[in-house]
């Protein structure tokens, strides 16, 4: 062999080794970087979070929270968004500011969309405005600039669910959350208002030195108990007794529900005495004589449903199977070694795959064809079920006319109660029947099957419809007949 050819090999020898160190020493660079990475989130895992504020039961600014807790803070200002869905949800409809409703967009009504639902609460505020519901962040300025306050002016009481009451409940209570819930109550709106400065903030669900999910509102508290002691369960106390699971839906509970204002008082009562599903409620009101208001076209003492997702929620497959709202709706995301909960609550439509993947194996196009397809099979029956209702009230309002009197029509002014409070259940209930499906669809075909009831109690005096008149609603019907 040459002395070139040796050189050559030599070179070539040479060449080889240094790629082979070089690649050595860039895979060593590699895992050293893995290591470190593997490392620093580590030590992020073991700290999720910093205390740079102190945080006590009075620290009622979610601001100040977010200094500890930036990146749940960033999800909760981002409620602030607006976006639309087949069925819910809304765009940013521009306004004017005035010096009376300094907002500048509001949500599109609901009124203007379907005038059928001033035909429904005729005689009551919400036919005066009612607009889609928008975000956490926009609860309590959209309740108190609704026109809603001008036509009917509301109690203290409603702020329990659009405001952060918790440290308003504890200072008018001296340190007794249930005393301020109670004076907070029959306080007219406006001096409520004064009372309470945020929406829903983060004290409302947290413990401020654990963090442990808590429920604060006082309604919420003695509904739970009411409805544990109807499944036979005594003395149920929510904060002690209840696992951490259902706390991520009690703590939405609180405020996605159905109430009404009792007595005097104005006491904010979850009307659970007998369980949770629409005939239970309906009933209740029934035996305590409770009415909403008069409807101004037919005279039915009539109820308003608000918004009972928990309820609905409780009858589906979703709650049967332990899927609690928050993993729907709040659902867990990474923020580098960090696993957090979204605080960027809404509809999971707008974020398939964390809140829907994480369970259902299909494609996001599938999982939205079959939630949609859900909702509008609810909306059609929705539809017969409005149609339904306006049918008899029209029928009611020329059978008054026409002279009849209150003991003639008191059947079919019944049935209406009854359907347009099944019909309101679904109605008001914020997603379109998909909590629970075959409830939603239930509901909807009983309050049809009541209207057309009550049509056909003005046409026949022998009828008997399907649900006789409650004990006070008789009373009242024999008196008039006299």
């Amino acid at each position: 062999m040459s002395d070139s050819v040796r050189a050559l090999s030599r070179r070539k020898w040479l060449m080889m080794l240094g790629a082979v160190g070089g690649g050595a020493a860039a895979a060593a660079a590699g895992v050293t970087a893995l290591l470190l990475d593997i490392h620093t989130k580590k030590q992020q895992a073991q700290a999720p979070f910093f205390r740079v504020v102190e945080l006590t039961d009075q620290t009622e600014d979610p601001a100040v929270w977010g200094k500890s807790f930036p990146l749940q803070y960033d999800g909760y200002r981002r409620t602030a968004q607006m976006a639309r869905t087949k069925h819910g949800g809304s765009e940013a409809v521009p306004r004017t500011a005035t010096e009376s409703d300094p907002r500048t967009t509001v949500a599109h009504s609901r009124l203007e969309e379907d005038p059928r639902l001033e035909t429904m609460w005729a005689g009551y505020a919400f036919a005066v405005d009612f607009r889609e519901e928008r975000g956490h962040a926009y609860m309590l300025g959209d309740q108190t600039y609704t026109e809603r306050q001008k036509a009917s002016p509301q109690p203290g009481a409603c702020v329990h669910c659009h405001a952060s009451v918790y440290v308003p409940y504890m200072r008018l209570g001296d340190g007794d959350l249930i005393k301020g819930f109670e004076k907070m109550n029959p306080l007219p709106y406006a001096e409520a208002r004064k009372q309470v400065e945020h929406p829903v903030a983060c004290i409302d669900c947290h413990d401020p030195k654990t963090m442990e999910l808590r429920v604060t509102r006082p309604g919420f508290i003695e509904g739970i108990k009411r409805a544990k002691a109807a499944e036979g369960i005594e003395g149920y106390e929510v904060n002690t007794m209840a696992s951490r699971q259902e706390m991520r839906s009690y703590v939405c509970g609180q405020c996605h529900v159905e109430y009404h204002f009792k007595g005097e008082e104005k006491r904010l009562t979850y009307p659970w005495h007998d369980g949770l599903k629409v005939e239970a409620i309906a009933d209740h009101y029934d035996a305590e004589g409770f009415s909403d208001w008069t409807h101004a076209k037919t005279g039915a003492k009539v109820l308003k449903a608000q918004h009972p997702e928990f309820e609905m929620w409780n009858q589906g497959i979703h709650a049967r199977a332990g899927v609690a709202c928050a993993d729907c709706h709040m659902p867990f995301m990474r923020e580098g070694a960090q696993k957090i909960s979204s605080h960027h609550v809404r509809s999971p439509l707008l974020d398939l795959n964390r809140s829907c993947q994480s369970c259902h194996r299909a494609s996001e196009a599938e999982l939205r064809a079959r939630v949609e397809e859900i909702q509008d099979r609810v909306y059609r029956l929705r539809n017969q079920a409005m149609d339904a209702l306006v049918g008899l009230i029209g029928d009611l309002e020329r059978a008054r006319e026409a002279g009849r009197g209150d003991a003639e029509l008191a059947r079919a002014r019944y049935l209406q109660r009854r359907a347009q409070f099944f019909l309101d259940f679904v109605e008001a209930e914020n997603s379109t029947g998909f909590h629970a499906p075959e409830e939603a669809e239930r509901i909807l075909a009983e309050a049809i099957d009541f209207a057309r009831q009550g049509q056909i109690s003005l046409r026949d005096a022998e009828f008997a419809p399907t649900v006789a008149l409650p004990a006070a609603f008789a009373v009242e019907a024999a008196a008039a007949a006299k």
